[in-house]
């Protein structure tokens, strides 16, 4: 049979092109840097990683299914009241987390881990309970739990990622690493909850419950705390997991102190931008810029942050953050629009996020595995309320856009200029 047809010669298998070329190499690029993401660091960090981003997939749900019209749809007066009773709802949950979960941590070293389950799960079940109370007032008082609980997880989360490592080095850059995952999640799941709650909110607040549980669930399989503090005691490892020594700490106060007064220039400033274009009669996607150009500022510090942790320490990263607030500050005062208010939005993000990872990796390194979550608490109650202080001043102030703009500005200088007063200050006395 073979006679009567030519001899042809195939080509092998792996030199025809895919069917879907293009699609099918994206696709397993994606994969691979989604592996890459989530497993570089080994199966304690993934496991911290799946945790968490499917405790930002059940946030991002739950903040969509009670989407409203808290800002824009009344007129400004009332809005500055709805927006000071928004500013302080958000620091509630601090007034509850703190005392509680200080006490927590101060007398469970190992509770880290049982917190991150617990708020996956408690989280799940509030989630389900409020499928069936969203025309009922009970819905308040369950969605400040929601916020308690959110908030005692993203303090479990931190406190937990030295012990989730390898080796606990590089710490700026896995806090970066899992913010870039919070990132990439909110931004896949946020029109999936956009949809599903144009369905019926419902069906937004079950996807959350999944997602919470998934949470939950991978929690339950990263270390004990307590445990691994004992291996790493046994391997002689504990100068590289909790150095204590005086300088380092002073040094934490101080970088905890700029780093407040950069979240307390965020506020400032969001709400100052916010109010201006309202007044000029912006609508509600002026204002989405505003808070997507943030966004994109804290994502691009997630990878610009380790790449500057391989350069300098944490505190000359600080400093870099406030001049970075200080100069976008005053040149959007100078060229003040929609696009310079977005820029400025962008750079405030950045230094934000710059500043907090930075932060963040010194107290990981400077602190014992026994005081971190106590640290932490203290540490976040203090950001979130200068946010606020922040915030609140354009709120009850009417203040002209350029007029506050130089004043952030100049307290940006003012706190950059003290910082590293205090830093050399020390150093001098040491010597």
């Amino acid at each position: 049979m073979t006679e009567d047809f030519p001899s042809v010669t195939f080509p092998p298998v792996t030199a025809l092109p895919p069917r879907r070329g293009i699609a099918h190499r994206t696709a397993r690029f994606a994969v691979r840097r989604v592996d890459a993401m989530f497993g570089g660091n080994g199966p304690a960090f993934r496991q911290l990683a799946v945790s968490w981003a499917a405790n930002v997939a059940g946030d991002t749900l739950v903040t969509v299914s009670l989407a409203g019209s808290l800002f824009f749809s009344v007129p400004t007066a009332d809005a500055r009241g709805n927006v000071a009773l928004y500013l302080a709802l958000t620091l509630a949950p601090f007034a509850v987390v703190a005392p509680v979960l200080g006490a927590l941590f101060a007398r469970l070293s190992g509770a880290y881990r049982a917190v991150l389950i617990a708020a996956g799960v408690l989280r799940m079940v509030l989630a389900v309970v409020m499928m069936f109370g969203l025309a009922t007032l009970w819905l308040y008082p369950i969605a400040f739990a929601m916020l308690v609980f959110s908030r005692l997880f993203g303090i479990s989360k931190s406190s937990m990622l030295p012990v989730a490592l390898p080796q606990p080095v590089a710490l700026v850059s896995a806090n970066a690493l899992l913010a870039r995952i919070g990132i990439l999640t909110g931004a896949v799941v946020l029109p999936l909850g956009v949809a599903a709650a144009a369905l019926d909110p419902a069906v937004a607040l079950a996807m959350a419950a999944a997602a919470f549980g998934i949470s939950a669930f991978a929690s339950i399989h990263l270390p004990d705390p307590r445990e691994a503090l004992r291996r790493d005691r046994e391997l002689g490892v504990d100068e590289v997991l909790a150095p204590m020594p005086a300088q380092p700490l002073v040094s934490l106060r101080l970088v905890r102190l700029a780093t407040a007064g950069v979240r307390l220039l965020n506020g400032f400033l969001l709400l100052l931008l916010a109010f201006e274009f309202r007044g000029a009669g912006a609508e509600g996607p002026d204002f989405a810029a505003l808070i997507a150009a943030g966004g994109a500022g804290y994502a691009l510090a997630s990878f610009i942050s380790p790449a500057l942790e391989r350069l300098v320490r944490e505190e000359p990263m600080v400093v870099a953050a406030l001049a970075i607030e200080a100069a976008a500050a005053f040149v959007a005062g100078q060229f003040f629009s929609l696009a310079a208010a977005a820029a400025l939005a962008a750079a405030a993000g950045l230094a934000w996020g710059t500043a907090k990872f930075a932060f963040d990796g010194l107290l990981q390194a400077s602190v014992t595995p026994e005081r971190r979550g106590v640290a932490f608490t203290r540490s976040e109650t203090v950001f979130q309320l200068a946010w606020v202080l922040g915030a609140i001043l354009p709120v009850t102030i009417t203040i002209d856009a350029r007029v506050g703009l130089a004043i952030a500005g100049c307290a940006a200088l003012a706190a950059q200029t003290t910082f590293v007063a205090g830093l050399l200050g020390r150093r001098g006395s040491r010597a």
